[in-house]
Protein backbone atom coordinates (compact mmCIF):
# COMPACT_ATOMS: atom_id res chain seq x y z
CA UNK A 1 0.00 0.00 0.00
CA UNK A 2 1.50 3.56 -1.55
CA UNK A 3 1.72 6.13 1.49
CA UNK A 4 0.52 9.60 0.95
CA UNK A 5 2.33 12.67 1.90
CA UNK A 6 6.07 13.98 2.31
CA UNK A 7 8.81 11.14 3.11
CA UNK A 8 10.05 11.36 6.42
CA UNK A 9 13.41 12.40 7.70
CA UNK A 10 15.63 9.97 8.71
CA UNK A 11 16.19 10.99 12.48
CA UNK A 12 20.40 11.34 11.63
CA UNK A 13 19.51 14.19 9.10
CA UNK A 14 16.93 15.69 11.35
CA UNK A 15 19.97 15.66 14.23
CA UNK A 16 22.40 17.61 11.76
CA UNK A 17 19.80 20.32 10.54
CA UNK A 18 19.10 20.84 14.76
CA UNK A 19 15.75 19.43 14.00
CA UNK A 20 14.01 22.32 12.63
CA UNK A 21 10.67 21.45 13.37
CA UNK A 22 10.82 21.09 16.80
CA UNK A 23 8.77 17.93 16.99
CA UNK A 24 9.88 14.72 18.84
CA UNK A 25 12.90 12.40 17.21
CA UNK A 26 11.94 9.03 16.62
CA UNK A 27 13.68 7.32 19.40
CA UNK A 28 12.94 3.50 18.05
CA UNK A 29 14.77 4.32 14.64
CA UNK A 30 16.88 1.55 13.72
CA UNK A 31 20.32 3.04 14.05
CA UNK A 32 22.75 1.00 12.16
CA UNK A 33 26.83 1.68 12.56
CA UNK A 34 28.04 4.71 11.00
CA UNK A 35 30.29 2.72 8.86
CA UNK A 36 30.51 3.04 5.21
CA UNK A 37 29.49 -0.28 3.63
CA UNK A 38 31.83 -2.17 1.46
CA UNK A 39 31.62 -1.42 -2.63
CA UNK A 40 29.61 -3.93 -4.80
CA UNK A 41 32.31 -5.68 -7.18
CA UNK A 42 29.28 -5.51 -9.47
CA UNK A 43 29.36 -1.77 -9.86
CA UNK A 44 30.12 -0.23 -12.91
CA UNK A 45 33.79 1.39 -13.23
CA UNK A 46 32.85 4.55 -12.98
CA UNK A 47 30.48 4.33 -10.09
CA UNK A 48 33.02 2.87 -8.16
CA UNK A 49 34.72 5.96 -8.65
CA UNK A 50 32.16 7.91 -7.34
CA UNK A 51 31.86 5.44 -4.36
CA UNK A 52 35.31 5.70 -3.43
CA UNK A 53 35.18 9.64 -3.88
CA UNK A 54 32.02 10.10 -1.68
CA UNK A 55 31.93 6.95 0.99
CA UNK A 56 34.43 7.74 3.46
CA UNK A 57 33.38 11.89 3.54
CA UNK A 58 29.76 10.36 4.06
CA UNK A 59 30.86 7.78 6.69
CA UNK A 60 32.67 10.56 9.07
CA UNK A 61 29.93 12.63 9.17
CA UNK A 62 27.59 9.79 10.20
CA UNK A 63 25.31 9.83 7.30
CA UNK A 64 26.61 6.15 5.56
CA UNK A 65 25.83 2.94 7.27
CA UNK A 66 26.23 -0.73 6.43
CA UNK A 67 22.55 -0.73 5.60
CA UNK A 68 22.84 2.28 2.88
CA UNK A 69 24.81 0.44 0.66
CA UNK A 70 21.87 -0.25 -1.96
CA UNK A 71 20.79 3.42 -2.11
CA UNK A 72 24.34 4.30 -1.81
CA UNK A 73 25.10 2.36 -5.09
CA UNK A 74 22.26 3.34 -6.75
CA UNK A 75 23.09 6.82 -6.46
CA UNK A 76 26.33 5.73 -7.68
CA UNK A 77 25.35 3.58 -11.04
CA UNK A 78 23.09 6.83 -11.55
CA UNK A 79 25.70 8.98 -11.50
CA UNK A 80 28.05 7.01 -13.92
CA UNK A 81 25.40 6.56 -16.59
CA UNK A 82 24.31 10.24 -15.82
CA UNK A 83 28.59 10.68 -16.61
CA UNK A 84 28.47 8.35 -19.53
CA UNK A 85 25.50 9.94 -21.43
CA UNK A 86 26.73 13.31 -20.74
CA UNK A 87 29.99 12.29 -22.23
CA UNK A 88 28.25 10.74 -25.38
CA UNK A 89 26.18 14.17 -25.81
CA UNK A 90 29.40 16.51 -25.23
CA UNK A 91 31.36 14.23 -28.46
CA UNK A 92 27.54 13.99 -30.86
CA UNK A 93 25.62 16.94 -29.85
CA UNK A 94 22.51 17.06 -28.98
CA UNK A 95 20.58 16.60 -32.64
CA UNK A 96 21.03 14.47 -35.27
CA UNK A 97 19.79 14.50 -39.12
CA UNK A 98 17.69 11.21 -39.41
CA UNK A 99 18.10 9.28 -43.09
CA UNK A 100 14.77 10.88 -44.38
CA UNK A 101 16.07 14.71 -43.11
CA UNK A 102 14.43 15.49 -40.20
CA UNK A 103 15.84 16.73 -37.01
CA UNK A 104 15.66 14.41 -34.13
CA UNK A 105 16.94 14.74 -30.48
CA UNK A 106 19.47 12.21 -29.62
CA UNK A 107 18.18 9.05 -26.93
CA UNK A 108 20.92 10.41 -24.51
CA UNK A 109 19.61 13.72 -23.76
CA UNK A 110 16.39 11.91 -22.40
CA UNK A 111 18.85 9.46 -21.06
CA UNK A 112 21.04 11.98 -18.96
CA UNK A 113 17.60 14.01 -17.91
CA UNK A 114 16.84 10.78 -16.17
CA UNK A 115 19.30 9.03 -14.71
CA UNK A 116 20.13 13.11 -13.36
CA UNK A 117 16.62 13.34 -11.55
CA UNK A 118 17.37 9.55 -10.35
CA UNK A 119 20.78 10.79 -8.93
CA UNK A 120 19.00 13.74 -7.06
CA UNK A 121 16.55 12.03 -5.44
CA UNK A 122 19.25 9.61 -3.35
CA UNK A 123 21.64 12.78 -3.11
CA UNK A 124 19.02 14.66 -1.37
CA UNK A 125 17.98 11.81 1.04
CA UNK A 126 21.85 11.47 2.00
CA UNK A 127 22.10 15.54 2.00
CA UNK A 128 24.21 15.78 -0.84
CA UNK A 129 22.38 18.63 -2.22
CA UNK A 130 23.70 22.25 -1.70
CA UNK A 131 19.71 22.76 -0.48
CA UNK A 132 19.85 19.69 1.48
CA UNK A 133 23.14 19.94 3.45
CA UNK A 134 22.00 23.87 4.04
CA UNK A 135 19.73 22.74 6.33
CA UNK A 136 22.48 20.70 8.00
CA UNK A 137 24.08 22.24 11.37
CA UNK A 138 27.75 20.75 12.02
CA UNK A 139 28.86 20.60 15.06
CA UNK A 140 31.92 23.27 15.28
CA UNK A 141 34.13 22.23 18.43
CA UNK A 142 36.02 25.62 17.95
CA UNK A 143 32.79 27.20 19.54
CA UNK A 144 31.95 27.51 23.42
CA UNK A 145 29.46 24.88 23.64
CA UNK A 146 27.53 26.52 26.35
CA UNK A 147 23.89 26.84 26.06
CA UNK A 148 22.48 29.62 24.42
CA UNK A 149 19.47 29.69 26.65
CA UNK A 150 22.82 29.92 30.17
CA UNK A 151 23.91 32.62 27.92
CA UNK A 152 20.66 34.65 27.82
CA UNK A 153 19.67 34.37 31.14
CA UNK A 154 23.36 35.03 32.35
CA UNK A 155 25.19 33.77 35.42
CA UNK A 156 25.53 36.05 38.50
CA UNK A 157 27.13 33.43 40.61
Amino acid sequence: MATRGRKPTPTAIKELEGNPGKRPLNENEPKPAKKAPTCPKWLEPEAKKEWRRLAKQMEEIGILTQVDMAAFAGYCQAYARWKEAEEFISQHGTIVKTPSGYYQQLPQVSIAQTYLKIMNRFAEQFGLTPASRSRIVAADSSKDTEDEMEKLLGDDS
